[in-house]
């Protein structure tokens, strides 16, 4: 009987002490990983969180536009909920003149954002703020508009309820625009903070010739935008060399990958002592292994305390995490998982 007391005693101060450093080296391993020592900074507006929403290809792209506009100190923080709003109306005439064959798509690029602004505009974020859960809000919407074709009640009847619904869901809707004592229609303030052609994309894929455009094949590209592609090690001198010159870049890619840690602040890949080259990231894009899944602003860049090159992103899911809402994407993560990036054209002609 004491020999198996013993044994167990035993047994339980070797998994204490195998947990013990466990637990030491997992510790030392986060301290280790600290905050990387910034190179440049653009200046941005404050971070902001989509909430349960799909939009942050508005998010990503209204923040660009707001950090391009700080660097001639015109200072403007704009309204991702207005063009969330604007959307859904939108998309419930798709669904209603399709006889209900259309669904609801909140799913987007930044460029629809801007597409977006230039048919229905746009207002500053203090006079159009929601606390809507969207994806809720997205199939109220549909499920009205479906009813509206079941009723054949006609457009202008479906659209007065829709209306209706976002007013108590979202936020009442907005006619007039009154910024700096001066007031706009909405569609004369989008226009005032962007222009149609203001932003170029670019990305960099060999299964098309560089130097040339196409429509990448990515699922959320449905209304076919056009990227400028580029060799990889150009792609990442221009997004280099946008930053710093205190040019914002939007940023489109993957973060289904291990390595993107939200609540760390990091995104590292399983392998980061290998450089990916071009081959390895057209592999990998062929193979489906990197997916179009987020949009970020690139505000700036950094260097760790373990050599590594990063990446820093504005992200739109709030504050709560190590830096505030801030990622670290090291300078292999964006090699590999940069599926397309938009940068003012003032950015890419400093290049």
């Amino acid at each position: 009987m004491m020999k198996e007391m013993k044994g167990c005693l035993l047994f339980v101060l070797t998994v204490a002490m195998v947990v013990g450093c466990s637990d030491e080296a997992s510790t030392q391993q986060e301290q280790n990983l600290a905050q990387p020592k910034t190179v440049c900074m653009v200046r941005t507006t404050p971070v902001k969180d989509q909430g349960r929403s799909d939009f942050c290809w508005i998010y990503a792209m209204l923040a660009t536009i707001e950090s391009e506009h700080l660097l001639v100190d015109d200072s403007v923080n704009l309204s991702a909920h207005f063009l969330a709003r604007e959307l859904l109306e939108e998309q419930a005439e798709r669904v209603y003149l399709s006889d209900g064959r259309q669904k609801i798509r909140t799913r987007g690029m930044a460029q629809d954002c801007i597409d977006l602004m230039m048919r229905v505009g746009l207002t500053h974020y203090d006079a159009f703020r929601s606390e809507a859960n969207y994806r809720v809000v997205a199939r109220k919407v549909e499920q009205a508009a479906r009813q509206g074709v079941a009723r054949r009640c006609g457009l202008a009847q479906m659209n007065k309820e829709v209306a209706h619904l976002l007013d108590d869901a979202v936020h009442p809707s907005l006619k007039s625009v009154f910024w700096l004592g001066a007031e706009y229609a909405p569609l004369e303030f989008a226009h005032s903070v962007c222009m149609p052609d203001e932003y170029v994309a670019l990305t960099s894929f060999s299964h098309h010739p560089f130097g040339q455009k196409f429509a990448l094949e990515v699922a959320d590209n449905v209304s076919g935008h056009a990227f400028r592609n580029l060799p990889l090690d150009s792609l990442m001198h221009v997004i280099d060399n946008a930053l710093s010159t205190g040019h914002p870049v939007c940023w489109e890619g993957d973060i289904s990958e291990p390595g993107f840690q939200q609540a760390k602040g990091f995104a590292h890949l399983e392998n980061e002592d290998q450089t990916v080259t071009q081959e390895m990231r057209q592999q990998q894009f062929d193979k489906l292994q990197t997916t179009d899944d987020h949009c970020m602003e690139i505000v700036g860049l950094a260097t760790g305390s373990n050599g590594r090159r990063y990446y820093i992103c504005k992200n739109s899911w709030g504050k709560d995490n190590r830096f505030g809402g801030l990622m670290y994407l090291s300078e292999n993560y964006v090699r590999a998982k940069t599926l397309g990036v938009w940068m003012s054209w003032k950015a890419l002609s400093v290049n």
